[in-house]
C-alpha cells in the first residue's frame, strides 16, 4: 500500500472492477448536463501554479525559435563560430533550423503510443528530462552530426510539451478561467521567443555564442522538471484508468479527491468529492469509461472531435503563418524603417506585437468566447494576407501598405488561431481519447507547419508571391467557413459537459 501511495498514477494491471456501489448504482441516470449544473469552486492562487509548470513547456518551445534565429548566424561565423566546421552548406543549416521540428513530429507521434498509458504529468516530466538532454548536447556538441541529434532531441521535447502540457491545464483547470489559463500558454510561448531573441542578441558576438543560448534552456528544464514532479496527477487520468478497469474505484476515488484539493486549494475542500463523483458518473455512463478502439476514434462523436481539433490546427499552419514572418524583415525594410535592417529588433518588434495581441486574448476569451475571437481574428488574416497579395501585384509603391497588412496578420493570428486553436484542442476530445486524439492534432500541426516551409520557396518562383499571399487569403477564408459551421461555443462549459452537450 505505502508505494501505491507514493505514485498514485501507476496503473495496476489488476483489472479490478469498479464496485457497484460507485458505478452501476441504476441504469437509468441521466448525464451530468442532465441534473443540476455542479459549480466548481477554486482558490484563484492555488488554481493558477498547476498552470505554471506546463507552461514552461510552451515556453521553451518558443525560446528555441527565438535563440535559434541568433545562433545560426554565430555558427556560420568563421570568426565566433569557436568550430572548425563553421563552413556548413544551406543544406546542413535548414537541419540546425528545422531539426527541432523533425524532433517534435516525432515526439508527437510517440505521444500517440504513450500518452494515456503514462498520464498527462508523466508525459512532461519526461519532456522536460528531454528538453534538458536536447539543450546540454546541442551547447556541447563537438561536430555537426552531435548538434543534429541534440536539436532532434530537444525537438522531441517540444512534441511531448506540446502534447501534454494543454491536456493537464485543461483538466485541472476550474471552467471558469480554463481559457484564460490556456490561452496564457501561447502568451509564454510568444515570451519565450523574446527572451530567445533577447538572449541570442546578447550572445551573436561572443565565441562560441550560439553554445551559451542553447545552454541557457538547460534550467528552465530543470525548474519544469521539478514542478511537475511536485504537483499532483491529473484527477480525470486517474479515474479514466480506474473506469477502464486499471485500479481499485475506493483507493483511487480517495487520491483523485486528494489531487484536486491540491489543484484547487481549500476552497473546494468540501466540494471536492462531489465533483469527482460527477466525472466517474459521467465516464461510466453508457460504459463510456472503456478503451476506445483506432476504428472508434475515426467514428461518432470521437471523430466529430478529431475534425474539429484537427481541422482547427491545420488551418491554423496552412494559413501561411511561418511564410508571413518570414517576409516580415523585407516587407519593413521597404517600407524605409532603419530597424528593418537588424533582423533581431525586427523579430523583437513582431514579438511585442505577438506578445500585447495575446495578452488581449487571454484578457477576453472567457468573457467572449472562443468563436468570436476565432471569427474576427481569422477575418483580419483573410484581409492582411488579400492586402498583401495587392501590395506585390498591384500597390507597389504604396509599402505603408504592406506594413499595415504585416502588423494586422500578425495581431489577428495571436488573437485567434494562435492560443484559441490550443485552447479547442484540450477542450474538445473526450477524456477516453484525450491523449490520443490530440496526439494527432499535434502531429498534423507540425507536419503542415513543416509542409509550408518547404513549399512556400518552389510555389513563390511558380506562381509569385502575390498570387502565392492571395492563395494563402483564399484558404483563410476556406478556414473561416469550417470555423463558422464546425466549431461550437466551449466558454464556461465543463470537460464533461462539453462531450455531453456538443459531441
Amino acid at each position: 500500500m505505502a508505494s501505491r501511495i507514493s505514485d498514485p498514477e501507476q496503473p495496476k494491471i489488476s483489472f479490478s472492477r469498479i464496485s457497484k456501489q460507485h458505478v452501476e448504482e441504476d441504469n437509468t441516470r441521466e448525464p451530468l448536463v442532465g441534473r443540476d449544473r455542479l459549480k466548481e469552486t477554486y482558490s484563484l492562487s492555488a488554481a493558477v501554479l498547476p498552470f505554471l509548470f506546463p507552461a514552461l513547456g510552451g515556453l521553451l518551445y518558443g525560446y528555441d525559435i527565438g535563440a535559434t534565429s541568433g545562433a545560426t548566424i554565430s555558427l556560420e561565423s568563421a570568426s565566433l563560430s569557436g568550430t572548425t566546421w563553421f563552413n556548413l552548406n544551406s543544406l546542413e543549416i535548414g537541419l540546425v533550423v528545422s531539426g527541432s521540428l523533425y524532433g517534435a513530429l516525432f515526439g508527437s507521434a510517440l505521444a500517440f503510443a504513450v500518452a494515456d498509458y503514462i498520464g498527462r504529468r508523466r508525459e512532461l516530466i519526461f519532456s522536460s528530462a528531454v528538453y534538458f538532454f536536447g539543450s546540454l548536447l546541442t551547447a556541447l556538441a563537438p561536430n555537426f552530426p552531435v548538434m543534429v541529434i541534440g536539436r532532434l532531441l530537444f525537438g522531441m521535447g517540444i512534441g511531448l510539451a506540446m502534447h501534454s502540457a494543454p491536456m493537464y491545464i485543461a483538466e485541472t483547470s476550474p471552467s471558469q478561467i480554463r481559457g484564460t489559463l490556456i490561452s496564457l500558454k501561447e502568451f509564454f510561448i510568444v515570451i519565450g521567443m523574446l527572451f530567445g531573441y533577447v538572449v541570442g542578441s546578447l550572445c551573436v558576438d561572443f565565441v562560441a555564442g550560439w553554445r551559451y543560448m542553447y545552454a541557457t534552456a538547460s534550467p528552465i528544464c530543470l525548474v519544469m522538471g521539478a514542478g511537475m514532479w511536485w504537483l499532483p496527477p491529473s484527477p480525470r487520468w486517474l479515474l479514466l484508468c480506474t473506469v477502464q478497469g486499471k485500479n481499485n474505484i475506493s483507493y483511487v476515488r480517495e487520491i483523485a479527491i486528494s489531487c484536486l484539493c491540491r489543484l484547487r486549494g481549500q476552497a473546494i475542500h468540501d466540494a471536492a468529492s462531489e465533483e469527482i463523483d460527477c466525472i466517474l458518473h459521467e465516464l461510466s455512463h453508457d460504459h463510456q469509461g472503456r478503451q476506445a478502439t483506432i476504428a472508434e476514434i475515426f467514428r461518432g462523436k470521437y471523430l466529430k472531435a478529431l475534425i474539429i481539433g484537427v481541422g482547427l490546427l491545420f488551418f491554423q499552419q496552412i494559413t501561411g503563418q511561418p511564410s508571413v514572418l518570414y517576409y516580415a524583415a523585407t516587407i519593413l525594410q521597404s517600407a524605409g524603417f532603419s530597424a528593418a535592417s537588424d533582423a533581431t529588433r525586427v523579430s523583437v518588434l513582431l514579438g511585442v506585437l505577438k506578445l500585447a495581441s495575446t495578452g488581449v486574448a487571454v484578457l477576453v476569451v472567457d468573457r467572449l468566447g472562443r468563436r468570436p475571437l476565432l471569427i474576427g481574428g481569422v477575418s483580419g488574416i483573410a484581409f492582411s494576407l488579400f492586402l498583401l497579395s495587392f501590395y506585390y501585384t498591384i500597390f507597389k509603391d504604396l509599402p505603408v501598405a504592406a506594413v499595415i497588412a504585416l502588423l494586422l496578420y500578425v495581431g489577428c493570428y495571436q488573437l485567434s488561431f494562435g492560443p484559441i486553436g490550443w485552447l479547442m484542442i484540450s477542450e474538445i476530445f473526450p477524456l477516453q481519447i484525450r491523449g490520443r486524439g490530440l496526439s494527432i492534432a499535434v502531429l498534423i500541426n507540425f507536419s503542415t507547419n513543416a509542409l509550408v516551409a518547404f513549399a512556400f520557396s518552389p510555389l513563390q518562383e511558380l506562381v509569385g508571391t502575390g498570387i502565392l499571399f492571395a492563395g494563402f487569403g483564399i484558404t483563410a477564408l476556406i478556414s473561416l467557413v469550417f470555423i463558422f459551421f464546425f466549431v461550437p461555443e466551449t466558454k464556461g462549459l465543463t470537460l464533461e459537459e462539453i462531450e455531453s452537450k456538443i459531441l
